[in-house]
Order: C-alpha cells, then sequence, then structure tokens
C-alpha cells in the first residue's frame, strides 16, 4: 500500500473520531442549554449541567455532598446567607429550594435525551474556583 493511501486511511479513521468526539459533546451542549432555558434554572446562580456521559448515564454536577454541607455553596451562592446559621428556617428553605432544581434539571434532561439515568458528582472544579478544597 502506498503512502498516499495509508495517510488517506489514518485521516479517515482520525476523521470519523473526531466526528464522533464533536457529535458528543454537541448533544451535551444541547441538552445543557435545554436545562438553562428553563425559566427558574436558568435564574438560579449554580448552572446544574452535564459535566460527561458514561454511556446512558449523564454525570451532572452537584453542590450537594456528605463531604461538604450544602450550606458551603449556599454562602458563596447567596451572599445575604454569609452569617445565616445552618439551622435557620431561610438556610433551610434554600437548602430544599437547591434540591428541588437540582431534581428539576434531572428531569429534563432525562425527559430531553436519551440518557437512561442521572448520577450526581460533587463539581470539585466549582468549589476550586471558590477556594474551597473539596
Amino acid at each position: 500500500m502506498s503512502d498516499k493511501k495509508q495517510f488517506a486511511i489514518v485521516m479517515l479513521i482520525a476523521s470519523f473520531f473526531v466526528a464522533w468526539i464533536v457529535y458528543s459533546n454537541m448533544s451535551i451542549i444541547f441538552i445543557n442549554n435545554t436545562v438553562m432555558e428553563d425559566t427558574e434554572l436558568g435564574a438560579y446562580p449554580y448552572p446544574f449541567r452535564i459535566l460527561r456521559k458514561e454511556g446512558n448515564i449523564a454525570i451532572m454536577g452537584s453542590l450537594r455532598s456528605t463531604g461538604i454541607p450544602a450550606s458551603t455553596a449556599l454562602k458563596i451562592l447567596f451572599p445575604e446567607l454569609k452569617d445565616t446559621p445552618d439551622n435557620d428556617k431561610v438556610m433551610q428553605y434554600a437548602q430544599k429550594k437547591m434540591a428541588r432544581l437540582q431534581a428539576k434539571a434531572k428531569e429534563i434532561v432525562l425527559k430531553n435525551s436519551d440518557f437512561d439515568s442521572v448520577n450526581w458528582e460533587l463539581d470539585e472544579n466549582w468549589f476550586r474556583l471558590h477556594d474551597i478544597k473539596p
């Protein structure tokens, strides 16, 4: 086989690989945009979004985990809560709202895509950007 034919075959395979990556990422971008088009989710200061996909599972970012209290993130998202104790009714309401919106984002992702399920993963990059070590 000539060098030109080998080069053409390698380039063809590479182009299919690039197209697959672009298509995969475009579908995630489309779904994330659909989530953000929701009035309530779009207005929330944290963008609930798909971080990546693993097969038919959407891995979505979350600010809730067992390792970091939700109040830590809420005090960053809403500076007016900075001095609010975790057991205060206002903080509890904010935590319930965050959980409800997270569930709403999941519902939109599952309704508008080929994903079978959603797994939540702590959005460590978000915390690092806000100088919190997850």
